[in-house]
């Protein structure tokens, strides 16, 4: 059935992929930044889990090597790693914009850039990149991520081209609302990062903190992420992109056919 790694799998979407497909007999190499989540997955049954952190190239290499020692091949890799750091454009410190791209676009570009010849020699492979609705549109307050998808898209869209005719297969994933810690891990980054008091944005900051995200619309379980790994996997000829949640198939059929003027008043809505 193959292999895959996996990053990102402390919590939410990655380790219920990394569950979901072990269940299917897909030989599973699942990641951590933390070494207490490694353990963490090490207890559930995942022998191979190891530390990995996306911004330190040695690591990266470290996981390509063992996992080569140890299956000779790497099938499928799955750059899902990341986190969402909300707050306004003007809010937001080019640090604070820096250390979202450190993770969202140079890690993923990071294993992205090592696995290729990996694939190269092996003469396959599938890279699955974790984009989100938010890499199609965006949201009031979410710039610092919206940036961060848009600059996958970008990448992944020139790779495809680069790596046409080589059995080696880029995949955008475009994941809407999605059951997982990322929003929890957001608002904290919020808390912690945006000086909240003092923007003119405070009460939208603080509507959206104090917000009930429990039933939004469109919400799927992580497994609706795991599932369509799943279907790239067994693809001889996967797709360049999966839509998931309806969300993202309504919102992205409105930008292709709706103004400017008049998407933005729908996201303003949304946003």
């Amino acid at each position: 059935m193959g292999n895959i790694v996996i990053t990102g799998c402390s919590t939410g979407i990655g380790l219920e992929t990394a569950i979901y497909l072990k269940e299917r007999g897909i030989t599973v190499y699942p990641t951590a930044r933390d070494p207490e989540d490694v353990r963490m997955l090490r207890e559930r049954g995942f022998e191979n889990a190891m530390q990995l952190d996306v911004t330190d190239p040695l690591l990266i290499s470290r996981v390509i090597a063992c996992v080569l020692e140890l299956e000779g091949k790497i099938d499928v890799w799955f750059n899902n790693a990341g986190y969402g750091q909300p707050g306004a454009i003007e809010d937001i410190g080019t640090d604070l914009l820096r250390e979202q791209f450190e993770t969202n676009v140079f890690g993923l570009h990071e294993c992205t850039r090592q696995i290729i010849p990996v694939m190269r020699r092996q003469g396959y492979g599938k890279i699955i990149q974790h984009s989100s609705v938010l890499g199609l549109i965006s949201l009031f307050g979410r710039g610092a991520y919206n940036a961060a998808k848009y600059a996958v898209e970008g990448l992944t869209d020139t790779l495809r081209l680069e790596l046409h005719g080589t059995n080696i297969y880029p995949v955008l994933l475009n994941t809407g609302p999605v059951t997982s810690h990322f929003r929890e891990t957001a608002m904290k980054k919020l808390r912690e990062n945006i000086d909240i008091e003092h923007s003119i944005f405070k009460e939208k900051y603080e509507k959206n903190l104090n917000a009930d995200k429990s039933t939004v619309p469109f919400n799927l379980e992580a497994d609706a992420v795991a599932k369509t790994v799943y279907t790239i996997i067994l693809a001889q000829h996967p797709k360049p992109r999966y839509y998931i949640t309806k969300a993202t198939y309504l919102l992205g059929y409105l930008k292709r056919v709706l103004s400017t003027t008049l998407m933005d008043k729908l996201l303003l809505k949304i946003g």
